[in-house]
């Protein structure tokens, strides 16, 4: 028997070279990539050690802006003086907003940080409407709150009525003033009483007693006569009250001219 013998076929050495090289190109850049993500780890690690440090990164600047006609700079200052700024990564913005949104004359805050030191707070003021049962106002919104009146810079009408009914009397003011406006005057005060009747007292010193039902009818009811009322009085009068709490017609309260300033 013939036995054939056939020898394996051996690698060429170009083959081996590159299968060398293809190893260690692999090793080489799993060595690299490794040392990147060690020396990102290690700068990361390094930096944020640095900047959360006491003494790292303060707040050095305040920017306050926004509306505020009743607000002051020292009024956030002071609202603000016992919150940490000695790191600008640490520092509470949510606490910031929650010290300057307690300023009575306050009604929203922002706040937010700058890089890499500064601190920004935009606050915007109250829009007092009237004065509410002599202690407190009304803003835009019917919403009662109490703050320094001495900031206001121009007097105020003044509401007076039952705890709650902050928006019912706000919304009558907007309304009814509209109306009166057609006729030049203004209301100074206006009350709604326990019974939810009301009355209004005008800038002109005129007290307008409307009831429970149908204002608006009765308000431009007044406004229809008030040209005739003004030339019935005699020279030393005043009209003191028109009630018009009648379905028809009213009733005309005249007082002198010496009582017509109201206390």
């Amino acid at each position: 028997m013939t036995i054939t013998s056939r020898n394996q076929p051996s690698l060429s050495p170009l083959m081996t070279e590159q299968q060398e090289k293809l190893h260690w190109s692999f090793w080489l850049g799993v060595t690299f990539f490794v040392l990147v993500i060690v020396t990102i780890i290690s700068f990361s690690w390094f930096l944020n050690n640095k900047m959360s440090s006491e003494e790292s990164m303060p707040v050095t600047s305040i920017v306050i802006g926004g509306e505020m006609p009743f607000t002051n700079r020292q009024d956030i200052e002071n609202a603000i003086e016992d919150v940490n700024l000695g790191n600008f990564f640490n520092v509470d913005v949510n606490h910031v907003q929650q010290k300057v949104a307690e300023l009575p004359w306050v009604y929203s805050v922002s706040v937010r940080k700058k890089w890499p030191n500064e601190l920004k707070i935009y606050v915007v003021d109250q829009t007092p409407i009237a004065l509410w049962n002599g202690d407190f106002l009304i803003n835009q919104y019917g919403k009662a709150f109490q703050a320094d009146t001495t900031r206001l810079q121009s007097a105020l009408p003044a509401f007076f009525g039952p705890e709650g009914s902050e928006d019912l009397a706000l919304s009558n003011f907007v309304n009814l003033s509209k109306l009166l406006k057609f006729s030049e005057l203004s209301i100074d005060e206006l009350l709604l009483t326990e019974r939810h009747s009301w009355q209004l007292t005008l800038k002109n010193g005129i007290t307008l007693n409307l009831g429970r039902e149908n204002k608006i009818e009765r308000v431009q009811r007044f406004m229809n006569v008030y040209p005739q009322i003004m030339k019935t009085k005699e020279e030393n009068q005043q009209v003191d009250y028109v009630d018009l709490r009648y379905d028809t017609g009213l009733a005309v309260g005249w007082k002198t001219a010496e009582n017509k300033q109201r206390a």
